[in-house]
């Protein structure tokens, strides 16, 4: 397990403390039960009267934080948010980083997909190596996502050969 920067230990990640931006740990280094808890945990604060669809999200960042969100619904239904942009908003609030496992579950706890805009906002905030614990077991990001745009599409286009 990984302290946080105030190096009390969190659940969701078995290695020793990652250095910012190294390599993501190996699958069958992530307490990934740990890590979905976190998930069900948070997912039972979820706000969702209208789908009555609870979803919850934990990921371990690179520096061994562990955040997490809940989905939140709105009347106007286009402007729900997703559990993962709750996540990501809590990984930029507590000093940034790279996201390196995520746990995603439905109502009933189990391992769920995250939607096209989810898997985009993973992309960006893990980058291709980010695993994800799947309904079929851990995928990284570049097979979830495969041919996926991000960031370097930007700067291609914005500085061109």
């Amino acid at each position: 397990m990984c302290p946080e920067p105030d190096h009390q230990q969190q659940e969701g990640y078995a290695a020793e403390p990652a250095a910012r931006h190294a390599a993501p740990p190996a699958p069958e280094h992530v307490d990934w039960e740990a890590l979905r808890a976190k998930a069900i945990d948070i997912m039972g604060r979820a706000y969702a009267p209208y789908s009555n669809f609870p979803v919850g999200v934990a990921g371990i960042v690179d520096d061994g934080r562990v955040v997490a969100g809940c989905n939140v619904e709105n009347a106007a239904y286009g402007v729900g948010l997703c559990a993962e942009c709750g996540m990501v908003s809590e990984l930029h609030a507590t000093g940034g980083g790279r996201l390196v496992a995520v746990s995603c579950v439905g109502g009933d706890g189990q391992p769920l997909m995250p939607c096209g805009r989810c898997r985009q906002l993973l992309w960006e905030n893990g980058g291709p190596e980010c695993l994800l614990l799947t309904p079929e077991g851990v995928l990284p990001m570049r097979e979830v996502l495969p041919q996926a745009f991000g960031p370097d599409n930007l700067t291609a286009a914005a500085h061109p050969a």
